[in-house]
């Protein structure tokens, strides 16, 4: 059988699977062990037993549920709260004012949660009310909301980035600092299309006057301190070489746990359920990531990868051909499925690819969390959407109507980083030497 129909028969039992209900980590399991059995004559026992111990041991992937209990414990406290009160005076005169808040609130918390949904929950439930009150436009205040929390994804510390750098075995110190970069990028590009709206179109937005004294201004800031030093405890120990991921995650789950307790917010059944959360979540990352490993060796014993990237390499695609087609297979595909599975579903057969047309691996991780940050904000599964819905009760396609003016937005950032891949390279190198 060629490798063509080898691969339609696995990619089409895959997804038979997944529209049936079953759990992704299931699905990349019997895929991976279908295809041993039916194009290779492997023993299935002991290969998938070794491969299952050898990828739930590895310890960078302890880092995982550390930085998810981090998030869960900031989540139930008063971060969100402070980041507001502490934000909100120094964005009074900013043209699009307040809506700011939004940008940078989801900014600073994805700096410390690593997970998209969280920073779009536990900012939304603080500004989406605050901001209907006092006026604002609900499309912007939805569109905002959505496209910003994408960041989650992005700024370091991030979870799809070591999900990514396990299933790829690159350095998740050097895809951390990758980050940083394009993440304010984004950052800048949200609130210059904000201003840009609040310029053009002024009679859209509350005529509120945000007066407040430069002392008023600092006494507000100090809101700030703690969040700022836990980026800093978490971030700059690993740039500065002090500590490995893993290591800063345990010092960010012991700042977050202080951080609680000093806002009050801290109690014994607050601990549990961010712990239970937090196994519940780690568990079931962890399951995916073992079924996609298992998933790739199967897949290296079919020959497929190989063959596949030679078959790529007779197209004489040029770098710039491939990742066209390959952010509108992406996009298509996280329609469909969460963005960590995205990433574990296709590394095994992207990579090789990657490889032979000669795209740095590191700047490729960046590229594909941007994309998949796209699909966060695209129905029918763009998982920001469904927590947006959640919290405002609206319609999630006109929250997705909302988010469109973003998503184009990080595709602009897409073709940025593909046009200047300095933005993504600039820090590690500078980390490296």
């Amino acid at each position: 059988m060629s490798e063509l129909m080898m691969m339609v028969v696995l990619v089409g039992a895959l997804f038979t699977m997944l529209a049936m209900g079953m759990w992704v980590g299931f699905a990349l399991t019997l895929t991976g062990a279908l295809g041993m059995v039916m194009f290779t004559s492997a023993p299935l026992g002991p290969i998938l037993a070794t491969t299952f111990w050898g990828h739930s041991h590895s310890w960078a992937l302890a880092a995982l549920p550390l930085f998810i209990l981090m998030g869960e414990i900031l989540l139930r406290s008063r971060l969100s709260e402070d980041m507001f009160t502490g934000l909100t005076p120094w964005l009074g005169k900013v043209p699009g004012k307040l809506l700011h808040v939004n940008i940078l609130g989801c900014a600073i918390f994805a700096a410390v949660s690593g997970s998209s949904a969280a920073t779009a929950a536990t900012i939304g439930k603080m500004s989406v009310p605050e901001l209907k009150k006092r006026g604002y436009p609900d499309s912007l205040i939805l569109g905002t909301l959505a496209g910003s929390a994408t960041l989650g994804l992005l700024i370091p510390p991030s979870i799809i980035l070591i999900v990514y750098g396990v299933s790829t075995e690159q350095s998740i110190a050097r895809l951390f600092i990758a980050g940083i970069l394009p993440g304010i990028l984004l950052v800048g590009m949200f609130a210059a299309y904000i201003a840009a709206i609040a310029l053009l179109k002024p009679e859209i937005f509350p005529k509120e006057v945000l007066n407040f004294s430069f002392m008023e201004k600092l006494k507000a800031s100090k809101r700030l301190l703690p969040v700022i030093a836990l980026i800093a405890g978490v971030i700059g120990s690993i740039y500065a070489g002090i500590a490995s991921p893993t290591d800063a995650a345990a010092v960010g789950v012991v700042l977050a746990l202080v951080l609680s307790w000093s806002s009050g917010s801290l109690s014994w059944d607050m601990f549990k359920q961010s712990v239970m959360n937090a196994t519940i979540t780690s568990c079931m990352i962890a399951f995916i990531l073992a079924g996609a490993a298992f998933l790739t060796v199967s897949m290296g014993f079919t020959g497929i990868p190989r063959n596949l990237a030679a078959w790529i390499d007779t197209l004489n695609l040029g770098p710039w051909a491939l990742l066209g087609a390959l952010t509108v297979f992406f996009v298509i595909l996280g329609c469909f499925l969460d963005g960590i599975s995205v990433v574990v579903l296709t590394t095994a057969i992207i990579m090789p690819m990657i490889d032979a047309a000669g795209i740095d691996p590191l700047w490729f991780g960046i590229y594909l969390v941007i994309v998949v940050e796209m699909s966060q904000i695209t129905p029918p599964v763009g998982f920001n959407l469904f927590v947006i819905q959640g919290l405002t009760g609206d319609n999630i396609f006109k929250i997705a109507k909302a988010a469109l003016p973003f998503f184009f937005l990080l595709l602009a950032a897409v073709v940025l980083i593909t046009i200047f891949p300095q933005i993504v390279t600039a820090l590690p190198n500078l980390m490296r030497g």
